[in-house]
Parts: C-alpha cells; sequence; structure tokens
C-alpha cells in the first residue's frame, strides 16, 4: 500500500490535481492526513481511474458470505428489515433475538429467516434478564431521540427517555462482550458533540470500554457512498482490543451492481417531471438544465446558498451510487436511473444496500423503500461481524488488522468529539 500526495499521484496517473480533489469531494477517494499532508492511496487512485475508463476488471458485485461458522451468539435490537443480521450472519454470528416494532419490518424478517427468533415488540417491554452470561454481543441501530443535557454527567439517566437507554438497559441486563452500535455520521456533531458524550460515558459507566469510527460503505463492497458512525464497546475485564474494517482499494460501480437485476415495482414520474429529467445527462443535476428550466423547477430553491446537488440528481453509471434515501424521489434528494426515466426500483434499491436477489420485502411500496433506505448495508455488516469475530477469538491479521489496532489505540481511545466545548 503505497502513500502519495495529491501532486505525486497527479504525475504518477497523469491526472490533474483538481480531477482528484473532485474525486475526493464525490468520495470515491479517501485521504489521510500526515503532518499537515494530505495522503492518498496508489492503488485506490489507480482503482477509480480504471473504474471511470470502464475498467471494473475484478470488482464484480457480489454478497460476502464466510463458509466459516462459529458458536458466538448475539441479540440485536431494532433489527429493521434485516440488513445488519444478514451481514453478521454471512460473517458466521449465530442470533439469538431480534427485536424490532414495525410490523412490516418483522414480516419481511420472518419470510426470509424463519429460524430467527424475532420479537415484534416495543424494546423497552423486554426482558433480557433470562440472556445475562449467554450472549457474546449486542448489536443495534439505536434512533437518536432528543436527550437530556440539563443532567448531563448521570451517565444512564441522562439518557433516559430515549432508545438509547433501552439498548444500555439491555447492556446491563445481559452483560455481553462487546456491543456495537450504528448510527448517521451527524450524530458527532449533535448538539455540538454533547450527545455523544453522553452515551460514551454511559458505555464506560456499564463497564465498557468505548471506541468509534466513521465507516465509509463504498470502500467496504457497498456500491454506495454511505457514512456511519460506528461504535465498538468492549467489556472492560475482557481485554478486548476493537478492531475496525480495513477499507478497500477499490469501490464497485453502479453499472456493476445493477447487471441483470430482477425487475420490481417502483414509484414512477409523472409527464412533467419525465421532462425535466429528460434533460439532464448521467451524473448531472439542476445545474445542467437550461437556465429558464432550472428558475421554473427550483423555485426559491434556485436563489439560495449551497450546492443542492440532490434536486434534480441523475446518477453514474460509472461511480458507486449516491446514499440510499427512503423514497428514490424526494425533491432534494433525488436518485434517478442513469439512463432510464424513472427512479431507481425496489430490487436496484436491495442491491445497492447488497441484500441478495431473493431477499423479500413486505409491506407498501413505500414501506418497502423506507425498509430499505433505513437499513444497515449487508456487506458492510459482514465487515464488522468479521472484526467481532476477529475480537473474540484474538485472531488477528498480521499485515492489516495489528497496524489498524495500534492507530486506533493512539487515536480512538482518547475519545475527542468534534465541536464539544469542555
Amino acid at each position: 500500500m503505497k502513500k502519495v500526495t495529491l501532486e505525486q499521484a497527479s504525475e504518477i496517473l497523469g491526472i490533474a490535481p483538481n480531477i482528484l480533489r473532485t474525486w475526493e469531494k464525490k468520495k470515491l477517494i479517501q485521504g489521510e492526513n500526515n503532518n499537515n499532508i494530505r495522503l492518498f492511496d496508489l492503488d485506490l487512485l489507480k482503482s477509480v481511474q480504471n473504474n471511470l475508463n470502464g475498467n471494473n476488471s475484478g470488482r464484480e458485485f457480489k454478497i460476502l458470505k464466510s463458509p466459516e461458522k462459529t458458536e458466538f451468539k448475539t441479540i440485536e435490537l431494532f433489527a429493521g428489515c434485516g440488513g445488519m443480521a444478514l451481514g453478521l450472519e454471512n460473517a458466521g454470528l449465530h442470533h439469538q433475538l431480534l427485536v424490532e416494532k414495525s410490523k412490516d419490518c418483522v414480516n419481511t424478517l420472518e419470510k426470509n429467516r424463519q429460524n430467527w427468533n424475532i420479537s415484534q415488540e416495543d424494546v423497552s417491554n423486554i426482558d433480557f434478564k433470562q440472556y445475562h452470561g449467554k450472549i457474546d454481543i449486542v448489536s443495534g441501530g439505536f434512533p437518536c431521540q432528543a436527550f437530556s443535557y440539563a443532567g448531563k454527567g448521570k451517565g444512564v439517566e441522562d439518557t433516559r427517555g430515549t432508545l438509547f437507554f433501552q439498548f444500555a438497559r439491555c447492556l446491563a441486563e445481559v452483560e455481553p462482550k462487546i456491543a456495537i452500535a450504528e448510527n448517521v455520521r451527524g450524530l458527532l456533531s449533535h448538539k455540538k458533540g454533547q450527545t455523544l458524550e453522553i452515551i460514551l460515558n454511559t458505555f464506560k459507566e456499564l463497564g465498557y470500554n468505548p471506541y468509534y469510527e466513521v465507516i465509509s460503505a463504498q470502500f467496504l463492497d457497498v456500491p454506495q457512498k454511505r457514512d456511519r458512525l460506528i461504535i465498538i464497546a468492549c467489556r472492560q475485564d475482557l481485554n478486548i482490543t476493537p478492531i475496525f474494517p480495513i477499507k478497500n482499494n477499490y469501490t464497485i460501480s453502479l453499472k456493476e451492481t445493477l447487471k441483470n437485476c430482477p425487475t420490481s415495482p417502483g414509484v414512477k414520474y409523472n409527464e412533467r417531471k419525465k421532462t425535466i429529467m429528460s434533460l439532464v445527462p448521467p451524473g448531472g443535476n439542476w445545474r445542467n438544465l437550461p437556465l429558464e428550466v432550472q428558475k421554473d423547477y427550483m423555485k426559491n430553491s434556485f436563489y439560495k446558498g449551497g450546492g443542492r446537488t440532490g434536486f434534480a440528481k441523475r446518477l453514474s453509471w460509472d461511480e458507486p451510487c449516491l446514499t440510499i434515501t427512503c423514497s428514490p424521489a424526494q425533491t432534494q434528494t433525488e436518485r434517478c436511473h442513469p439512463e432510464e426515466l424513472r427512479p431507481l426500483n425496489i430490487r436496484e434499491y436491495a442491491r445497492i444496500q447488497t441484500f441478495p436477489d431473493n431477499w423479500e420485502f413486505t409491506g407498501s411500496l413505500t414501506s418497502q423503500y423506507r425498509q430499505i433506505g433505513n437499513a444497515v448495508p449487508v456487506n458492510m455488516a459482514y465487515h464488522l461481524g468479521k472484526c467481532l469475530i476477529k475480537m473474540l477469538t484474538k485472531k488477528v491479521d498480521k499485515n492489516n488488522s495489528i497496524q489498524s489496532i495500534k492507530k486506533q489505540k493512539s487515536q480512538l481511545k482518547q475519545l475527542s468529539i468534534p465541536g464539544l466545548n469542555y
């Protein structure tokens, strides 16, 4: 893995520096700071160049699944339609309990995994004491409702009334070896970092050492630019070292992802929207429209600041998809097919979230889009699951994971939170 500066990369690849900066802005590459010098992985740069030149050799779309199974047991809260659960299962973990309140999500889970123990219940009504000492991992992507800041410093009590309180209660009653929580990147800066501080302090109060990292799904075999905050909390008495996934030196294009995708239902554009989108090229947006059409389509938003690149957005074949939302036809987060005059359909949505084609979704069309949009990408969960297994078996890849651990020990254990004024 050779690291080069922007200027060196530009010379080696024969590409202008501003193009490389565009690649980083588009989240096709990730740089890192070393003594205020921006460095890039040369192999990743070459891979992006090949992708954009139409050469996707060896970067095929696939659902990752390990042939090796373990005896490690999990509980998952807020399971949704099964993205995290399926990814962890594919990595080799066994689910003892999945908790989900939504009827449509539960129907989806039961339709696809009749052997899973699924509870359609409000998590606050479940007694987890029966699982005490029997569970290795508790996972969940808890929603972040308003936290109380007046009582800041009270640890668990500061989370009362939120769904994270129920996540914490599960940890207290079960005492698993590891807890893993998934949330949006915005949690880092929510309430100037106070929300995250309360969450981290709660883990510590419960006897866990928390570590966190922003994970970019497009570098983990997911054809989608999706950043998520992952918190891994290790029980203090077990001396477990956290391991986060090592990013790939490649991404998977939308073109590769949607090859032979099954047909399925999807929302449609009206005639006016079709006319608008017919003027937008692949990878383009409202700025590609004629000026008068821009003004008519954007209304008052035309005169506001900011990029507003989600308006009238048509996807590009040669890049990973933009972050999947709960609807592909929202005004500000358009997800138009690269060639056809329509939003992405259900099976295309599922492919981009790395669900297998035989994973069926139940409920109305609106509900299916919402379930898929809210899910953890299956392949990302697979990579997280493999890390959890390494942590529990203390099997460490000498070339990658040890280096990652050293970095995490020096950086993550500081628990610094952007925007928080101490």
